[in-house]
């Protein structure tokens, strides 16, 4: 993928990746950031194409102090799509990403073609607590977010030898960083009664899970399913929360049909 700066009317500058021809999905990534690696958006680039920009707070780009709230996140969105002049487009997201789309398909319900929800953070069920990510120390999060947690190593370490001291330094600070950008609307809970403006969706909407999700258990699909009035729910058996990374194929076939038809 080809990576170009882009400039938002609120003057924040952002990274965004890009592959691909066909009609155009913008990728909302998750806390964890988007990785050095992303096999689903190199997949879906065979057939659409594929926008993927970099949240404030991630990476080397700044403007992560604009955002306060999850209005100025649903708006920085929008404010993304306007700069690449996306009007009406299909929209994916996965995890803190997920939540974001649907709010912005609850904004402006007229701009989004297609949703795609890959384990969506933003509904909270009480006898089924999400699990605190900003409790768990990044040793920890392997086996939290794959079905695989030795996968999950290779994945969200990208070859860190956490052995030598200014690596792991150099990966906490940065960790410390995006978690402090992604826990002003996920910190303490991951509920901004999204729930109660999910009516305004109208986009058909494909929800995607993994099976072995640890972090949102798969009982959030229904839910889900259940406040949108046109959603259908793909469970992936084989993968946790980063399902993209670990079920690749099954995703995205799941995607291609949903955004293709």
């Amino acid at each position: 993928m080809t990576e170009r700066e882009i400039r938002t009317r609120k003057g924040i500058e952002c990274r965004v990746r890009e592959a691909g021809d066909g009609p155009a999905v913008l990728f909302l990534h998750g806390a964890g950031g988007l990785l050095a690696e992303e096999p689903l958006l190199d997949r879906l680039a065979e057939r659409f194409r594929v926008l993927a920009p970099v949240w404030p707070g991630y990476g080397d780009d700044a403007g992560e102090d604009l955002l306060e709230d999850m209005l100025d996140f649903t708006l920085h969105g929008w404010d993304v799509a306007d700069a690449l002049d996306l009007d009406r487009t299909r929209l994916l997201g996965h995890s803190m990403g997920g939540m974001i789309a649907a709010e912005m398909a609850c904004l402006s319900p007229e701009r989004v073609e297609r949703l795609g929800l890959l384990a969506p953070t933003g509904i909270w069920i009480d006898e089924h607590p999400i699990h605190d990510v900003f409790a768990t120390t990044p040793f920890d999060l392997p086996a939290l977010l794959f079905s695989d947690a030795a996968l999950g190593a290779r994945v969200l370490t990208a070859g860190t030898d956490f052995s030598n001291m200014e690596a792991l330094q150099t990966f906490l600070v940065g960790n410390a960083r995006r978690l402090g950008t992604a826990g002003k609307i996920l910190f303490p809970i991951p509920n901004r009664r999204l729930s109660k403006r999910l009516y305004r969706l109208t986009a058909k909407t494909a929800l995607v899970w993994g099976e072995d999700d640890r972090l949102i258990p798969p009982v959030y699909a229904s839910r889900w399913k259940d406040l949108i009035a046109d959603a259908t729910v793909t469970t992936i058996p084989g993968a946790g929360h980063m399902l993209s990374h670990e079920r690749i194929g099954e995703v995205a076939a799941a995607l291609e049909e949903h955004f293709g038809s």
